[in-house]
């Protein structure tokens, strides 16, 4: 006897390289998913506009090989994973599914393709990070083996004139600057061993995004803060300067780095600067509201159980998550 069946698309196929031309679908299949989410989340009014082409270049290239994307049966994007390691460092984002596919299995290949990756390139940390409220997310990656920590708060501080004016990696001649990055990946070294995020500094600087502050203390190179300072989304102005990478040799730096900070972010015409604190430094976390520091918006961050993300041996490491 037939038996009717009905009839499935095939899967998404992948994953493909991702390059710098397919931008403007990334920026479809994003916006279309986190606004899915924002809806189901009981948040009917948001929008989640298309990120800046800028930022995607920079998520594309800083990736190195880890931007994937999966295709439909029409050639059209379906999904992506944006996976980054920074020496042992490693964490995916962003990464979204097309609100028509969800709920098929397509994430979870997104997620174990991408960790897969991540481990064949050395990273001893995998992790990512998501709405602390959305119990979907959370329970979606805490299936796929990721626990979550504590959050990441986004913390601002106004722009504000400082005595001294900041020295920057960008004012430095060329090779100066690649001895300027040596010492940053030889600070980052000294704080958590293998982290490295010299290819985040270069293409900083080559894609003209922002700039990273350098902070000294009797002669040496004590901290430095990568600012990103395009504005985030398409069509903005700039807003805000956003760190990125905030590394100190100790915490006792940090309302010195801030005011620094403040002055950066004036001069580059933002109003203000975005910080993402991870609460496992909690002192630094008073610290920075003490200066002055406004809590802004949290994150909760998620990494595997067999790739922890180890706390810094001496001073403090911050490694935002998100570009």
């Amino acid at each position: 006897m037939a038996v009717a069946r009905t009839w499935r698309a095939p899967g998404p196929t992948g994953p493909y390289p991702a390059r710098v031309e397919d931008a403007p679908a990334l920026n479809q299949v994003f916006s279309d998913a986190f606004t899915e989410r924002y809806r189901n989340d009981g948040m009917t009014g948001v929008h989640v506009p298309f990120l800046n082409p800028a930022i995607w270049r920079y998520a594309i290239e800083d990736a190195a090989g880890g931007a994937l994307l999966w295709r439909d049966d029409r050639d059209e994007v379906a999904a992506f994973n944006v996976a980054h390691a920074s020496g042992r460092e490693g964490w995916m984002g962003p990464l979204a599914v097309r609100p028509d596919l969800q709920r098929a299995g397509v994430g979870k290949t997104l997620v174990t393709t991408a960790a897969d990756w991540l481990t064949r390139a050395g990273c001893t940390t995998i992790g990512l990070e998501t709405m602390p409220r959305t119990m979907d997310n959370i329970g979606f990656y805490s299936s796929l083996g990721f626990v979550p920590g504590k959050l990441t708060v986004t913390v601002t501080i106004e722009a504000q004139h400082a005595a001294r004016a900041p020295v920057l990696l960008g004012r430095l001649g060329l090779r100066a600057q690649e001895d300027a990055i040596a010492e940053c990946r030889a600070l980052a070294e000294s704080v958590l061993p293998g982290w490295d995020f010299s290819r985040e500094l270069r293409l900083t600087e080559e894609l003209a995004l922002g700039d990273t502050l350098l902070l000294s203390e009797g002669g040496r190179l004590a901290g430095f803060a990568l600012c990103h300072t395009v504005p985030l989304v398409e069509g903005r102005a700039v807003d805000e300067m956003r760190v990125l990478k905030f590394v100190l040799a100790n915490e006792e730096l940090i309302p010195g780095a801030l005011a620094a900070l403040g002055d950066l972010a004036r001069r580059r015409h933002a109003r203000r600067v975005a910080i993402r604190v991870q609460t496992e430094y909690g002192s630094a976390y008073r610290r920075v509201l003490a200066t002055g520091g406004r809590v802004r918006w949290t994150d909760l961050r998620m990494t595997m159980a067999d790739r922890p993300e180890p706390r810094a041996v001496r001073g403090l490491l911050w490694s935002n998550w998100e570009i």
